[in-house]
């Protein structure tokens, strides 16, 4: 895929979804293991399903992210290296990263994989994108806070490749900074556990459920985003079913192509 036809990226929450995003016309997927991703709550591979997904992948020319973005606490380094060997036998294309200290192990333990800086790094400026790239990261998720306008600065002269997300839930915080679940329930969304309390009935004045905000959809901006130099259009919804995934894939396709979705 060239900047002026970005990649389509698809969630793969599980092997069904996987297979429907391929078959829909995805260019690449992104997917968890067990452990170690921001949706810990899917259905999510194990080694041996990750083996699988790879090769089904490979074999119908599809590109397969790992999503590795958690951060690590001292103590689970050990199982982090076995998941990340795991991810090498696969051959996964790329790892995707929020933490620092995940990024030095994927490059000692998938020294074949591409690193992309997770949504949660808040990356949001060309220094920001620099940065990256002098850590070693091929590819920037950039915040989905961003503007047309702020996407077209970030992609002038970029060393590195971008990616946006294009379909999707959106968190009521700064991507990656909300620790409301964690406060309220104990289960940290920087820990692939959030329980999306921002979902809940909170009331402000008249308004029913203040915190929680509309799906993201850009389809409709697709020519905007073609000529904006990003590199990557990713799919938000590793919780959601396959038919979901086939569907958002079916329209990116589409509008990327100049035809006119089913929205």
């Amino acid at each position: 895929c060239s900047a002026a036809m970005p990649e389509i990226l698809a969630p793969a929450g599980n092997q069904q979804a996987l297979e429907a995003a391929v078959r829909a016309g995805a260019d690449a997927v992104y997917l968890g293991l067990t452990d170690f991703n921001a949706r810990r709550t899917a259905g999510n591979f194990d080694a041996a399903a990750l083996q699988e997904a790879a090769a089904f992948c490979r074999a119908r020319g599809v590109k397969c992210y790992l999503t590795f973005n958690t951060e690590l606490m001292e103590g689970e380094l050990a199982r982090a290296c076995e998941a990340l060997r795991a991810a090498d036998a696969a051959g996964v294309d790329a790892v995707i990263v929020q933490d620092l200290a995940a990024a030095a192990l994927v490059r000692r333990y998938v020294p074949g994989a591409a690193l992309h800086a997770s949504t949660q790094m808040s990356v949001h400026s060309p220094a920001g994108i620099r940065q990256l790239a002098r850590l070693g990261f091929s590819r920037a998720i950039l915040a989905r806070e961003m503007s047309l306008a702020e996407l077209r600065a970030a992609a002038k002269d970029s060393p590195i490749e971008l990616e946006v997300f294009v379909h999707g839930a959106l968190c009521m915080s700064m991507s990656g900074q909300c620790y409301m679940s964690a406060f309220l329930g104990g289960r940290s969304g920087n820990r692939g556990l959030c329980a999306q309390p921002c979902r809940l009935n909170f009331k402000l004045g008249k308004k029913e459920r203040a915190l929680s905000l509309k799906d993201m959809c850009l389809i409709g901006h697709m020519e905007e985003l073609m000529q904006s130099g990003i590199h990557a259009l990713k799919i938000e919804g590793r919780m959601k079913r396959p038919e979901y995934v086939a569907a958002a894939v079916t329209a990116c396709r589409q509008a990327e192509n100049g035809e006119k979705p089913d929205i």
